[in-house]
Formats: C-alpha cells, sequence, structure tokens
C-alpha cells in the first residue's frame, strides 16, 4: 500500500523554499515511513517528534534552543504535538505559518501566525485559520506569500513618499518664507497639489510590484532615514532653483508669478518623486503599471494646463521657463535622487542584498542535533550541544 503526496507537493515546496520560506512536514506516520514518503518531495532530515518533546522536557522551556530548525519535518506526530512545534519554532523567534483541515489542527492554525484551512476543511479548522484556500491543492500558497510580499512594497512606496514629501511642503514654504520674506506657494496652490498629487498616490495600489526573494519584516527604521534623507535632498534642490528663479525670472517682483513657479516646481517634484520611490532598486527595475503612469501624466498635464489658462492667482510662465522646471524635477529625482535611494537603502537597510547577514541558525541547529545523535541521545545536553554547534559554525563561517 502506498499513499503517495499530491502531485504538486514538490513543486510547492521548492518555490517556498525559494522564497525563503522553510518547510517543515508533520506526520503521525512512522519515521521510515515518512522518511521515505519525505525524500519523494525534496525534504531529506526527518525528526521523531519524541526527540522535540524530551529536548523540551530537559531544559524546562522552549526559550532560544532552537535544536529543530534544521529539521525539515517531525515524524511520529500526535494530534496535540503540532500545537507543540508552532509554539516551539515561535519561542525561538520563527514567524509561523501552519496549514490543516481537521478539528484536531485547529488549536495550531490559531496558534500560528498565519493559519492556513485548505480548501477541503472542516468548519472548525476554517474558523481558526486566518486564511482559507477557495481550490484544491497548497499552490495557491506560494500567490498568498507573493500578494503579503507585494502589499508590503506598496507600503514601503507610501511610507517612503509620504514622509519625504511633508518634509519638502513644509521645509520648503518655511525655508522660502524666512528668506525672501513671501508666502512662495498660495493657499489655492497647495491646495491643489495635495488635491492631485492624491490620485498617483492612489494608482500605487496597482502599480506592477517585484515580490522580494525573501521573507520581509516590519523594522523600518531604516526605510524612515532613506525618506527622510530624500525629503531633506528635495528641499534643498527646490530651494536651489528658486534662487535661481528669484535671481533670474523675475519672482521677486511678482506674487503670481511665484506662486505659479513654485506650485509647478512642487508639482512636478512629487510627480517624479513617487516615480523614484515605488522602487527600492534603480527606478527603472520595473516597469510601471498603466494606470500609475496614466495618473501621473494626468497630473503633470492638468497641473501645467490649469498655469497657462489664467486661474486666479497664477500668471502663466513662458514656455521655457515650464519647460526648464520639469527637466530639473525629472533630473533630481530620477538620477540624483534615485541614485541617493540605492546608495542609502544598502547602507541602512540591513535586509538589502549588499552586505545582508546570513542566517546561521538552520545549521547551527542541525549540527547540534548531529551532536545529540553522537552523544547517543543523553538527557541534560542540549545547551552544551547547542554552545559546541553554534562555536563550530561561527568559526567556520568567519573564515569564508
Amino acid at each position: 500500500m502506498y499513499d503517495p503526496p499530491r502531485p504538486d507537493a514538490k513543486e510547492l515546496i521548492a518555490a517556498l523554499q525559494d522564497r525563503g520560506v522553510a518547510v517543515k512536514m508533520l506526520t503521525g506516520d512512522a519515521l521510515p515511513v515518512a522518511s521515505e514518503i519525505a525524500r519523494g518531495v525534496g525534504l531529506d532530515d526527518i525528526k521523531r517528534m519524541a526527540d522535540l518533546k524530551a529536548e523540551i522536557a530537559q531544559t524546562g522551556s522552549n526559550e532560544k534552543l532552537d535544536l529543530f530548525a534544521g529539521a525539515d519535518g517531525f515524524a511520529e506526530v500526535f494530534p496535540e504535538d503540532k500545537y507543540i512545534v508552532v509554539q516551539h519554532l515561535q519561542a525561538a523567534g520563527h514567524v509561523t505559518g501552519m496549514t490543516g483541515d481537521g478539528v484536531n489542527d485547529a488549536p495550531a492554525l490559531r496558534q500560528a501566525e498565519v493559519g492556513i484551512a485548505v480548501s477541503t476543511a472542516t468548519d472548525v479548522a476554517k474558523g481558526a485559520a486566518s486564511v482559507v484556500l477557495t481550490e484544491p491543492g497548497l499552490t495557491n500558497i506560494v500567490e498568498l506569500v507573493e500578494q503579503g510580499r507585494t502589499i508590503y512594497q506598496r507600503i514601503l512606496t507610501w511610507i517612503i513618499n509620504k514622509i519625504s514629501r511633508t518634509i519638502l511642503k513644509a521645509a520648503f514654504v518655511a525655508v522660502a518664507y524666512v528668506v525672501t520674506g513671501k508666502f512662495a506657494v498660495s493657499a489655492l496652490a497647495m491646495l491643489l497639489l495635495t488635491f492631485m498629487t492624491d490620485f498617483a498616490k492612489i494608482s500605487l495600489a496597482t502599480d506592477n510590484v517585484r515580490p522580494s526573494r525573501k521573507p520581509e519584516t516590519w523594522n523600518i527604521g531604516g526605510f524612515i532615514i532613506v525618506s527622510v534623507a530624500l525629503g531633506v535632498a528635495m528641499v534643498a534642490e527646490t530651494l536651489f532653483f528658486l534662487w535661481i528663479g528669484w535671481s533670474n525670472f523675475g519672482l521677486a517682483t511678482s506674487d503670481t508669478t511665484l506662486y505659479t513657479f513654485s506650485f509647478l516646481m512642487l508639482l512636478y517634484f512629487a510627480v517624479f518623486s513617487v516615480v523614484s520611490a515605488r522602487e527600492r532598486s534603480w527606478f527603472w527595475a520595473t516597469l510601471p503599471s498603466k494606470t500609475f503612469l496614466a495618473a501621473v501624466a494626468a497630473d503633470v498635464i492638468a497641473g501645467t494646463v490649469l498655469t497657462l489658462v489664467g486661474l486666479p492667482g497664477f500668471t502663466p510662465l513662458p514656455w521655457w521657463q515650464t519647460l526648464a522646471l520639469f527637466v530639473y524635477a525629472m533630473v533630481s529625482c530620477l538620477i540624483l535622487n534615485d541614485a541617493l535611494k540605492v546608495a542609502m537603502i544598502k547602507w541602512r537597510v540591513p535586509d538589502t542584498e549588499v552586505g545582508k547577514r546570513v542566517d546561521l541558525a538552520p545549521q547551527i541547529a542541525k549540527r547540534a542535533y548531529e551532536l545529540y545523535a553522537q552523544g547517543g541521545r543523553q538527557d541534560g545536553r542540549a545547551i552544551q550541544d547547542w554552545e559546541q554547534a553554534e562555536r563550530e559554525i561561527r568559526k567556520d563561517d568567519g573564515h569564508k
């Protein structure tokens, strides 16, 4: 008799592992049977559940001991053991997902950060889960992971854009007033800026986004620093061009001309800055969505036309001044500030590909279990085995 895994199981596990998600199999089968099934889907290191429970009993808690992080799954699992596995992994600092379909899976589904009930699950399991699959199989889990990371990237774009733009508008108006003695932007112009740029920000929800190939974290302090740096850079750039306009374009003698000049400059900077902020790498790394491009183009065209039709409080600028503002904002945001963004992310965000730290916990856990097995599975050696494994792995890593 042979009960094979689903045909898509191996493909699913490989896809999740490629995205940085460690997959573990839990089964009530005996270890030889479980190991044979697991090898067929790419999981080679299966342990007995009794070993995990023995380690927990020896240490008295789950705290900081992650001996089973390197295991690919557990055999001889009782229904209540699933909850123990989830709890143990969480205590070791892992964000844990759990799939299940039966009533006895409900506690583990509820305990996991992401409980996933399959389409054929019982009502109890579906009620305990945070996600319910609507189609047979588990392949939708990959799409679930990618959707979550896509949303994360869009939220990051909004945060970077919001912080940098707020700094730009507030600091530009304040510094320009202190230096010139005039408000560089009228109330109507600021209202139009807020209203018009909202369309571009809303369209970010439809933008093309590259999901990251590794798990994300909500530790976004580095991105806030990047946002502040971009905001300060844009303040310096806009004030510099305001000084050029003040000295050469006659802005000092006409308030309405000053309002038009500042309005167009802030509008163009808003448009091009969001084009840069939407991508963690260089802005050309991914093609924006058609909806986003249409919203950005509509903002530029509408804002430019409003200043040309003689809207109250605006004096139309010569075409060459409008073109100069457009080109200056484009070069500043898509070349200078985009380079600053990439450099700051590499420097201040620890999870970027450049200089990222390697997680050694799985290697340490695997070596610790080897030491535990070599020592005859003696009680009370969990901490010593872990410390020895950590010294060996970190020593080897330091020589690479």
